[in-house]
């Protein structure tokens, strides 16, 4: 981990922190640093520890080993309310009887702000967040993206250091949900505070964030920006968990890069992981990297190419996807961009292929879809 004294204010290091419950592990041995201004998603799925972190960094639940500090302070023994950050919940936990003002204002008042002070910052957060005129209104005459604003205010009227945020879109319908994330993103962006949000969404986390954590049994996985998660995934676990993959398990053959699969032999021209010929090796490969045109030409046996029957076609908007049943064990996803799509119907034997350019290779992981 980086040298605490060159912390700057925002800075978040997790260093060995775990939490058990009982003879569970929720976080094991996690250590992250996040920088000063950052947006770092924590991405997985339920049970994978992502709220358990978040819950330490906020003081509501304490770890068992590691330490926590925030601005080079280390937070071993800091009680919620006295750290420098503020949590936004999936549930706004709004006061129903306050204004909107006044639950905004309620955080500053309970601190013994002056209130022409706490008048001055919550006019300046409602700006913010684009609901001072809604200012005299109550909860229940507010949408559930303007709640979502409201709760954003509140926390950030306190001026934090770090902005935790556990799920806050969840509860919003998708339209909602897409308008509010770049409203999020582009209001952190402009106050430069730290976020570490934590979702099970991944197409949440590839929009907003300038990093993911993809977490796994209480560690990360791999935390890189988001092309990087998407186009290089560390592990088969990544891969199949951001995005979609085809998997085709095979065996390493005497040349690297090729893997002698049950469907016939899959070529890999990136970097291929160190194994030995005859050991188990996945393929993987995006749908929208796989092509589909009629089966009966000459290349149906070639290499990174199946034939089978079109069992499914799918108007997705700007891309159609194409279910090709292969055998009992193999369904293979392409999507087309929908003016570049084939004209074919369900029944019909196809063809599925794709470039080795953009397949990838991983030592074999059983539990890349558990």
């Amino acid at each position: 981990m980086g040298d605490p004294a060159q912390a700057v204010e925002g800075a978040v290091v997790l260093d060995a922190v775990t939490k058990r419950y009982g003879s569970v592990v929720a976080v094991d041995e996690l250590s992250v640093e996040v920088q000063a201004g950052e947006f770092l998603s924590l991405l997985g799925p339920s049970g994978c520890g992502k709220t358990t972190t978040l819950r330490m960094l906020a003081g509501f639940e304490h770890p068992d080993a590691g330490r926590i500090q925030i601005s080079g302070r280390d937070l071993a023994g800091v009680p919620a309310h006295k750290r420098p950050v503020n949590t936004v919940f999936q549930s706004y936990s709004l006061f129903p009887h306050l204004s909107v003002a006044q639950n905004v204002a309620y955080g500053l008042q309970q601190k013994r702000v002056p209130r022409a002070e706490v008048g001055q910052r919550v006019a300046e957060v409602l700006d913010m967040v684009q609901m001072r005129a809604y200012a005299e209104r109550r909860p229940n005459q507010l949408s559930g993206g303007q709640q979502q604003r409201i709760a954003l205010a509140r926390a950030l009227v306190n001026r934090p250091s770090v902005l935790l945020l556990d799920e806050p879109l969840g509860a919003l319908d998708r339209q909602l949900r897409e308008q509010m994330q770049l409203e999020l993103k582009l209001l952190q962006s402009r106050l430069g505070v730290t976020f570490i949000f934590v979702t099970h969404d991944q197409s949440e986390a590839l929009a907003m964030s300038d990093r993911i954590a993809i977490m796994r049994h209480g560690r990360i996985e791999q935390l890189a920006d988001a092309t990087t998660i998407y186009e290089t995934p560390a592990t088969a676990y990544v891969a199949g968990f951001v995005g979609q993959q085809n998997f085709l398990r095979g065996k390493a053959s005497g040349e690297s890069g090729q893997v002698d699969t049950a469907w016939g032999r899959m070529r890999s021209a990136r970097h291929a992981p160190p194994v030995a010929a005859g050991a188990a090796v996945t393929a993987a490969v995006r749908p929208e990297s796989v092509e589909i045109d009629l089966a009966g030409s000459a290349e149906d046996a070639a290499e990174n190419s199946v034939t089978g029957t079109l069992i499914g076609i799918s108007h997705l908007g700007e891309t159609i996807q194409f279910v090709v049943q292969v055998d009992p064990q193999l369904a293979v996803l392409a999507r087309r961009p929908t003016p570049q799509a084939p004209h074919l119907t369900t029944g019909q034997r196809v063809r599925a292929f794709w470039p080795a350019e953009r397949v990838l290779l991983f030592a074999d992981d059983p539990t890349t879809t558990e």
